[in-house]
């Protein structure tokens, strides 16, 4: 699944996406090294692959999640 970042701390001028691992194998989600970042929350969202679902930032996540695709 992909996480759609609002302007991170690590990346305080862009949005980012982050690739993580999730699925029976995994105890908890895992992160990977992908990461996409961009200036435009619209060009980010065209770099996530078309076939993911995209779902909206749920009440209780970090302030600074968008939404999660996957």
């Amino acid at each position: 699944m992909w996480t759609v970042y609002d302007h991170p701390a690590d990346y305080p001028d862009h949005y980012v996406a982050r690739k993580w691992l999730v699925g029976k194998k995994y105890a908890e989600p895992e992160a990977t090294d992908e990461i996409l970042i961009d200036a435009d929350l619209d060009e980010l969202r065209k770099r996530i692959p078309p076939w993911l679902y995209c779902m909206p930032r749920q009440e209780g996540d970090d302030s600074k999640i968008v939404e999660v695709w996957f």
